[in-house]
């Protein structure tokens, strides 16, 4: 038998067990990069293995399709599917207009790419990651290794001119060495503390040469599956204006799979 989950992991679980409600036999899926994602990949994975669920999946990073496999998912290329009907996938922040910041799993790039080709985004998440303004989290900026600390200097000049209380950019590290993503690239996070205008600092980051993509999802998601830590899901549809609850046990069954 497993071990109990945390308040907070079981917040994850159980918005990923609310959004199997939207994954529907023969779709292409895209599964999203991050802790929350993996729960998902994990229950997909049951049903595929155990009641016969049949998709095909295309992963935001190789983290992802690593663990896809393992579960028995069949995983396929952004070129071989070429066009989704739905991706489900993690948050940083996410705002009341469910404009998100993504990539604090150095997955933006892929994770933008599979969002964008899908004909619906759903997003899940704790109730932690519910904002009124997006920028406590830092930004993740992918930018290219040539003349990296050039950009770096060209972000800060561009900030210095924005409406954000910090002006702080870091390149983010693994270890002692600079992170590499999946694409070859590095990340730069900007501590912003607020984004009072997320589309004005999307607009101009993506004009400055050796950015390649922002964190800053906007106009994207369809919907957020929020887990609470006392068991309830919250389901916000920005499209059709609802909001619904409902509360979602962890049984014992669940537990157990959680240890796979």
């Amino acid at each position: 038998m497993s071990q109990e989950l945390t308040p907070a992991d079981k917040a994850k679980f159980i918005c990923a067990k609310r959004a199997m409600d939207y994954v529907k036999p023969g779709m292409r899926l895209g599964l999203g990069t991050g802790s929350t994602a993996a729960w998902l990949v994990r229950l997909i994975g049951e049903e595929v293995r155990n009641n016969g669920l049949d998709i095909i999946a295309v992963a935001t990073s190789a983290q992802t399709a690593n663990l896809a496999a393992e579960c028995g998912i069949t995983v396929r290329t952004m070129d071989e599917v070429k066009w989704l009907d739905l991706t489900i996938d993690g948050a940083d922040e996410f705002d009341p207009e469910l404009n998100l910041i993504k990539g604090g799993g150095a997955a933006l790039l892929q994770e933008k790419i599979v969002a964008t080709a899908s004909d619906q985004v759903v997003i899940i998440a704790d109730a932690s990651k519910d904002v009124k303004i997006l920028g406590q989290f830092p930004l993740p900026v992918e930018v290219v290794k040539f003349g990296w600390e050039t950009t770096k200097g060209l972000i800060e000049e561009v900030l210095s001119n924005l409406e954000v209380m910090s002006q702080k950019v870091t390149v983010r590290m693994a270890g002692d060495t600079n992170l590499i993503t999946d694409e070859g690239h590095y990340i730069l996070d900007l501590h912003l503390g607020s984004i009072s205008k997320p589309r004005e600092l999307s607009l101009v980051l993506n004009q400055i040469p050796g950015v390649v993509e922002t964190g800053l999802f906007l106009d994207i998601a369809d919907a957020v599956v929020i887990g609470h830590l006392d068991g309830r899901v919250e389901v916000r549809d920005i499209n059709i204006g609802t909001v619904e609850f409902e509360q979602i046990d962890v049984v014992e069954q669940d537990n157990m799979f959680l240890d796979i």
